[in-house]
């Protein structure tokens, strides 16, 4: 089973995807405040999101990181990841959003200024009608922020071309600007970590499961950058262990003969020390030459807590101190016609600049879990799995989890039919768009803030 980022064609079978590339599964009654979407599996794996909520849970700061594609109208789908954005920035996160206008302009052939189009027009000027705070939300344009691209050549010194052809599937004819992407686009995720921008801190990027390829890609090559790694050891301790690496042998005591000096690798052990014992660990066991401390007093409940101090310490011995970025996945909505949903396929979802007449249309058209006939409907009941419906009311428009399970009832057992189904999400998605639009254009006036 491959997942392309770019065109990725649905997914069939979520589990296995999570048994293939090592995601978590979520338990939404262990998450502060959950939304339907939590509740309801819709997001449903994660990478370390226990790292977002012990930082929560100990009023440390955290972040959270989406971006755009400006490459055609907002729709139903990117309201999804919003929704999640806002999720966390009222768990007290911020927010940083880029726009990936050099991704646009690589893999989907639009000039930067069409790209800046879309972006204010389309989706920033909907963000605000969605509630995300402009003091606590940053936009920014990937080609208006050397930095990320500075980013993504350092860590591009931690990949190679067989990686990325092994988790990307890229060909002999694939174009340089598109293999070039994803390093930009490791940037843009870490960068919030860098001090002008908030500093070391947890950072969370909540993303459909096709978009794992690039969190992947990013964690391995952040991990490779770190000067100490943090491992459970055998006996269910913690174990440090120093991480040669070309840029810091002289400040991890390797002399340029090969040999060990032991003043300054116990200075680094020493350091170590020190501050995994400001976070009230104490109990260690280190082997200088070997270049390892077990913590004894310390289990794989503590990983976050010692990672995170031992980063400080790498970025005051000049390192970049970098923490892998975690993530959550959300399931696909299905399409209006029963398949993907798509940007530039109309028919397939409902754009957030829809009319009133227009989303009628579509749902009334959409694909339908019901049978043939009135007569057999009543008799074998629908298929909410697969109504359009139904899932639009499960995805976005009906909060209230028992009135879901009634409908859904209903309509399984035929009580409720095909058009009755339909004419509920007209209303609902109506009152929702009817809403979105008022407060689109109250808050239209913060565009601007959401891009200083």
């Amino acid at each position: 089973m491959e997942i392309d980022p770019w065109a990725s064609k649905g997914v069939e079978n979520y589990k296995e995807i999570c048994d293939k590339f090592g995601l978590d599964m979520i338990d939404s009654k262990k998450l502060p405040n959950p939304t339907h979407l939590h509740r309801r599996g819709v997001i449903f794996a994660h990478r370390d999101l226990d790292n977002v909520l012990e930082a929560k849970k100990a009023g440390r700061p955290f972040g959270v990181l989406s971006g755009l594609m400006p490459s055609g109208q907002i729709h139903l789908g990117h309201k999804m990841v919003i929704d999640q954005a806002k999720w966390f920035q009222d768990l007290g996160g911020d927010v940083t959003i880029t726009v990936a206008d050099l991704e646009a302009h690589a893999t989907r052939g639009l000039s930067l200024e069409k790209c800046r189009e879309y972006a204010i027009e389309e989706y920033i000027s909907n963000y605000a009608g969605m509630g995300l705070d402009p003091e606590k939300t940053s936009i920014y344009f990937q080609s208006e922020r050397s930095i990320v691209q500075k980013l993504g050549f350092t860590l591009g010194k931690k990949t190679n071309l067989s990686e990325m052809e092994a988790i990307y599937g890229f060909s002999g004819d694939t174009n340089l600007a598109h293999v070039q992407s994803p390093l930009v686009q490791a940037g843009d995720i870490v960068h919030p970590q860098l001090e002008e921008y908030g500093g070391l801190r947890p950072i969370v990027v909540p993303v459909g499961i096709d978009q794992d390829p690039h969190i992947r890609l990013t964690r391995g090559m952040v991990s490779k950058t770190n000067w100490f790694n943090v491992k459970q050891n055998k006996s269910g301790n913690i174990t440090i262990g120093l991480s040669i690496q070309d840029n810091n042998q002289e400040a991890m005591g390797l002399r340029s003969d090969g040999g060990i000096d032991r003043n300054q690798r116990q200075k680094v052990i020493d350091r170590a020390i020190n501050a995994i014992g400001k976070a009230g660990f104490t109990e260690t066991n280190a082997n200088p030459k070997h270049g390892t401390i077990e913590i004894k007093d310390a289990t794989k409940d503590n990983y976050n807590e010692i990672k995170y101090h031992l980063l400080a310490l790498e970025r005051q011995m000049g390192g970049m101190g970098l923490m892998q970025p975690a993530s959550t996945y959300h399931q696909f909505a299905i399409g209006m016609t029963g398949g993907k949903m798509s940007s530039s396929q109309p028919e397939t979802t409902m754009f957030l600049n829809d009319s009133m007449k227009d989303i009628e249309k579509k749902i009334k058209s959409s694909f339908s879990g019901g049978q043939a006939t009135v007569e057999e409907h009543r008799a074998k009941g629908g298929n909410p799995d697969v109504d359009v419906a139904f899932q639009y009311l499960r995805y976005f428009f009906e909060e209230d989890d028992n009135e879901l399970e009634r409908i859904r009832n209903e309509y399984v057992s035929g009580e409720l039919l095909t058009g009755e189904i339909k004419a509920i999400c007209v209303e609902k998605a109506s009152t929702w768009m009817e809403r979105h639009h008022e407060l689109k254009d109250q808050n239209q006036h913060l565009v601007k803030e959401f891009l200083n």
